[in-house]
């Protein structure tokens, strides 16, 4: 059962109005709790890639001519002249290989929480609460964030509302409780023009109308229902922790770059907990595998449970082209499945440049 009452600042009541469920002895402060033990990592196979398959073939000129005119069409201010008249000199490849690891994990933090009371049972103690983690949960697909709220059961009791004293109403805070406010017409005068007011009949008052005239207005804790269903709370999170590690990279593009784009997938695992990745070729992949699901293992399963690892190898085509206009040298790079381009030295960022 969802949930998404909590208390509003300032307005949650005492801690001792609830007494202590146990399991969530000290819960007034939140945070998060300690998770199962964790499964121990299981070594699987590690095919590794043939040699031939850790090189890229080098992008084509003409390739690379219509990925750098597509990249300069789409900047409105810049003139397309360096991408369709200037001429390649040369084109070279770099093999840069990024190792992904992700760890799906699963969180849970309570907290006392209230809504106003519209007829729900208080299941207050007829029976045992389950403790945080045997509160059934359904996750989302792994690797997919999500956050879910869920009313802990026989953990909630009916208490009438602390912040009107369950009457329901409190004060219109416009007219102070008076259902009228000075006319607009005449501020309060009763008289427009040496006239009385139109608007008022000289009396200089007006009807309220957040109030309707009443003088009161529903409370805005109870909304008018007098009481309020108290209950634990328990938040339930789950989030994918992504972390990039790329080597290789010699080519002088800014890795931040390559977040964005997709490269030839070499390898991929997914388990509970994974083993790290042992004899590949390059063995700074290796090294990365290791130091990052060492430590990954470590800081996530301290206060949550670690649902699924996967770890994936790719290799991301780059390619650094030179080129000449207008007799000077320029480069721009080529970049990912996607052929995304980078060109920070475009010549002509203006429409307005000299041609």
């Amino acid at each position: 059962m969802n949930s998404s009452a909590i208390y509003p600042p300032g307005s949650a009541p005492p801690a001792d109005m609830f007494g202590n469920v146990p399991g969530y002895e000290g819960i007034e402060g939140g945070g998060f709790l300690p998770p199962p033990v964790p499964l121990e990592p299981i070594a699987p196979p590690q095919p590794g890639p043939s040699p031939d398959e850790w090189s890229i073939p080098s992008i084509s000129e003409d390739e690379a001519h219509e990925a750098f005119k597509t990249f300069a069409s789409g900047h409105c201010c810049w003139s397309s002249a360096p991408a369709k008249d200037g001429v390649i000199t040369s084109t070279q490849s770099f093999n840069t290989y990024r190792y992904r690891l992700e760890t799906y994990t699963e969180s849970r933090s309570t907290e006392w929480s209230q809504k106003p009371h519209e007829g729900e049972a208080a299941d207050f103690y007829t029976q045992p609460a389950p403790r945080p983690w045997e509160v059934q949960a359904t996750p989302p697909n792994h690797f997919t964030n999500h956050t879910e709220n869920i009313r802990v059961p026989f953990t909630a009791s009916v208490k009438e509302c602390h912040n009107c004293r369950a009457q329901g109403t409190m004060p219109c805070e416009t007219c102070h409780g008076d259902g009228k406010k000075p006319c607009w017409v005449c501020n309060g005068a009763g008289t427009k023009d040496e006239q009385n007011c139109s608007r008022c009949n000289g009396t200089g008052t007006d009807r309220c109308d957040p109030c309707s005239g009443r003088g009161t207005q529903d409370c805005d804790v109870c909304k008018g229902k007098r009481q309020m269903l108290s209950f634990i709370n328990l938040k339930v999170e789950w989030e994918d922790h992504v972390e990039d590690h790329v080597v290789h990279q010699e080519s002088g593009l800014n890795p931040e770059k390559l977040k964005s784009v997709h490269g030839k997938e070499l390898f991929k695992n997914c388990n509970s907990l994974l083993f790290p990745l042992v004899g590949f070729p390059n063995p700074l992949i290796s090294e990365a595998s290791d130091r990052m699901i060492r430590d990954h293992q470590t800081k996530f399963s301290q206060s949550s449970r670690i649902l699924q690892q996967r770890q994936t190898v790719e290799l991301i085509p780059i390619s650094k082209v030179s080129y000449k206009w207008k007799s000077n040298s320029h480069s721009f790079y080529v970049y990912g499945n996607e052929r995304e381009v980078s060109a920070d030295d475009y010549p002509a960022t203006c429409c307005c440049v000299v041609m």
